[in-house]
């Protein structure tokens, strides 16, 4: 899990460094400091993160700005690069082997990691909606590797409710449940039992453990790229 965690930080790191090279190749020292900023909101958005304000700057969401961020969301490059990237690792694992290889194989492995992301986020909305429930990352403020580490572990499955309570997350274990089951369906034999949904939702909570130290450090890690933009 932390070699996994490690190479997908690297590969959304490489992601910024992307949007900021690319900036740079084609626009004005202005319009790179924008693109940048842009690219950084995408990789904010997939992540959940409250870009850089610390808990105490929390604030509850209103309707209108939850159904934004859902709407970003669902709409984020980074989330279909990310699959796309997720679905190539699949192929090379041939995961599963009924799927075969070339391109209508990878496009079935493309097409269920979205599916579960959809179902994920989607039944995530509805019930952050109805449990007035805040999943977002805020940085946790601290000094030190261990502070910030327990902070952030923490903070994997305990969202703020709109009273600044915390509580544990009805809606995030339901979302990453929904996405690791309601896809089995569509799952060809090797994959699409009920084991194997709760084989699925573990390693989603697993990763969901992992990017939350992602979350508290990478903007720390990105700082190179905000300075020289």
């Amino acid at each position: 899990m932390r070699n996994r965690t490690r190479s997908c930080l690297l590969a959304l790191v490489s992601l910024e460094a992307a949007f900021c090279q690319q900036a740079g190749n084609t626009a004005s020292a202005g319009a790179a400091s924008t693109s940048s900023e842009k690219g950084l909101g995408y990789l904010y958005s997939y992540l959940n993160m409250a870009s850089m304000k610390k808990p105490t700057d929390f604030q509850p969401l209103t309707q209108k700005e939850r159904t934004q961020l859902y709407g970003k969301s669902i709409v984020n490059p980074v989330w279909y690069l990310k699959g796309a990237f997720s679905a190539g690792q699949n192929q090379w694992k041939d995961k599963p082997p009924e799927w075969a290889q070339g391109a209508s194989g990878y496009g079935k492995r493309y097409a269920d990691i979205m599916g579960q992301y959809a179902i994920q986020k989607t039944t995530m909305f509805g019930l952050e909606s109805l449990l007035h429930e805040d999943n977002r990352y805020f940085g946790s403020g601290k000094k030190g590797f261990w502070p910030r580490t327990g902070y952030a572990l923490k903070n994997s499955i305990l969202p703020r409710h709109d009273n600044g309570k915390r509580y544990p997350s009805v809606s995030l274990l339901t979302g990453y449940a929904s996405g690791a089951f309601l896809s089995r369906p569509w799952q060809p034999p090797s994959s699409n039992t009920a084991g194997d949904g709760a084989v699925s939702f573990g390693i989603s909570m697993g990763w969901n453990i992992g990017f939350s130290m992602v979350k508290e450090f990478l903007p720390d890690m990105l700082g190179p790229f905000t300075k020289k933009h």
